[in-house]
């Protein structure tokens, strides 16, 4: 019995016997080797209920080691779905902190561009001025918030036109040419990018008079 359950630890050992040896039956059952031990003459009755119940201990314990096997392979699956997670949120966090970066350094970019940039929304309200755009204006209220055609009404035709718009404005009795750019496919940012760009006096249609007084400011400037 102790062979027989080193090279069939799964079955379930029953010995019926004449013998009744007492430090042989103690040892079996000591040692795990049977589960019952039924001795001679037998009772045709208990004998059946001992096998009955010896086939639903095995039973039981067939769909213990299955589930146990289930379970293992579960956790085996979830361990590398959680580490497929894992991997998966680092990348993105890795992503979002360059993201970030990229858009800290846009915005400084942006913000020091040596040139009037203002950012207007869909509903036309200023939502971004650079140093340029507030020394241009030389106003006191702040941009910011403001109804961009308030500041510039040539502004007006940027907010929601849905188009490139390039024209030529004046500001201060000087000219500029308004490149105005549709925000939206490309970021989930919605609006335009108001860029002014210095403008030759030509560009603005300016007589030679106003081309001289125009040269001249510039000049002083």
């Amino acid at each position: 019995m102790r062979r027989a359950k080193d090279l069939y630890p799964h079955t379930v050992r029953i010995v019926l016997s004449g013998q009744t040896e007492l430090k042989s039956i103690t040892d079996a059952i000591n040692e795990g080797a049977i589960y019952k031990f039924l001795t001679k003459p037998w009772d045709d009755k208990q004998l059946r209920d001992h096998i009955e119940e010896a086939f639903r201990r095995k039973g039981m314990a067939d769909d213990n080691r299955r589930l146990h096997r289930k379970l293992h392979s579960a956790n085996k699956e979830l361990a590398v779905a959680n580490q497929r997670l894992h991997e998966l949120l680092e990348r993105n966090q890795q992503q979002i902190a360059r993201d970030e970066t990229s858009l800290d350094v846009a915005q400084e970019a942006l913000h020091n561009t040596p040139s009037p940039v203002i950012g207007v929304d869909v509903d036309g309200v200023i939502v971004f001025v650079n140093v340029d755009a507030e020394n241009l204006f030389g106003q006191s209220t702040p941009l910011l918030g403001r109804i961009a055609s308030e500041v510039l009404p040539e502004l007006a035709a940027t907010a929601g036109a849905g188009d490139d718009l390039e024209r030529t404005v004046e500001i201060g009795g000087r000219p500029f040419r308004l490149v105005s750019r549709v925000l939206g496919a490309q970021a989930r940012a919605q609006g335009t990018l108001v860029t002014l760009l210095p403008s030759t006096p030509e560009d603005s249609g300016q007589s030679p008079e106003q081309s001289q007084i125009w040269r001249r400011e510039a000049v002083r400037d």
